[in-house]
């Protein structure tokens, strides 16, 4: 990937979205022009998402043997292993990410929207409802169980059908990881807004987890709206921002990032170009003239419109990013 890069005017980021027929078929077909044309990424450039499953968490060791977590993220899984008392029992479960349309709406002022809509975990076309078969087969992709839309640039669109990797990310490269988190139940304000609590001796009487007062007296006579208190933990959405891709098995389909990721095991993940340290990042160093501070040290380029299982099949079965320290922790310094 060459380091080259265009000016061109800074994209449109989008405010509302909208689905029609006529549109998606325009748009699909400036997306199959466009990727004939011209497949090189632009610091103006916002790429598409991908759909992951969280497969858990593990560790991995730098250069210099330091012990960092990781989590592993699966985008095309082939097979799912489960153990039983006795045996390893594998199911197949196909997962494959696949684009099923290219969105471009035009708003009331006159500023376009573009997005890519993404699908993935193969289904039984017998569980899906009649609506959504006919979008597939449209697609001519088979039956998904989850379909996200993630924004991109006009000349982001990705042609309807291409099968997502791995590889969309690049090692090194710092991601966002959108999921559903833990759902923990009703909790009290010391576990849900992390609250101090009351004394745990002197002067506290079967009260020591309690929130304390949570209003006045006949002045102002109510509970002020967004009063932290107790109740329902986890289960939101939630963005986890900046994780760095520290591997990409390029085979099994598999994207390490360092750190933790909201949901559980085997949920569904939106994994995306992380938006201050990646785009934002990249349009403001274009802006400034800082061309080496574009991509992160060590990147020269990303997989144009989308990383693809064609492009997976043309790389090393395994890709890692070098180690970020520079210096041993384990050596004395002078």
């Amino acid at each position: 990937m060459l380091r080259l890069w265009s000016f061109g005017a800074r994209p449109v980021f989008p405010r509302c979205r909208a689905f029609h027929a006529t549109i998606v078929s325009s748009a699909t077909a400036e997306a199959e022009s466009s990727a004939a044309t011209s497949s090189q990424w632009t610091p103006n450039s916002v790429r598409t998402g991908l759909i992951a499953r969280k497969r858990g968490m593990t560790v991995m060791w730098d250069n210099h043997g330091v012990r960092y977590p990781v989590t592993v993220l699966q985008v095309c899984a082939s097979a799912f292993i489960s153990r039983t008392r006795t045996k390893f029992i594998c199911w197949p479960q196909l997962e494959n990410c696949q684009v099923t349309a290219n969105i471009k709406t035009v708003r009331d002022d006159q500023s376009e929207y573009h997005a890519v809509q993404v699908a993935a975990s193969d289904r039984p076309p017998k569980n899906t409802t009649k609506q959504m078969l006919g979008h597939f087969k449209k697609a001519g992709v088979p039956p998904k169980r989850i379909v996200k839309e993630f924004p991109v640039t006009p000349d982001a669109h990705v042609p309807v059908g291409t099968t997502l990797s791995a590889v969309h990310f690049v090692p090194g490269q710092y991601v966002d990881v959108i999921a559903k988190s833990i759902g923990k139940g009703f909790q009290g304000t010391m576990k849900r807004w992390n609250f101090k609590g009351l004394r745990a001796s002197h002067g506290v009487s079967i009260s020591h987890r309690s929130a304390g007062s949570i209003g006045a007296h006949q002045d102002p006579g109510r509970v002020w709206p967004g009063k932290k208190m107790a109740g329902r933990l986890g289960g939101e959405r939630i963005t986890t921002q900046n994780l760095y891709v520290v591997r990409v098995d390029s085979d099994l389909d598999l994207i390490y990032v360092r750190g933790c990721v909201p949901g559980v095991d085997d949920a569904h993940v939106m994994v995306r170009d992380a938006k201050k340290k990646m785009t934002q990042l990249a349009q403001h160093n274009s802006a400034k003239g800082a061309f080496e501070k574009i991509l992160p040290k060590g990147l020269l380029g990303l997989p144009f419109p989308a990383g693809t299982k064609e492009l997976a099949q043309a790389l090393p079965p395994v890709i890692a990013a070098p180690s970020a320290r520079v210096s041993n922790p384990f050596v004395p310094r002078e």
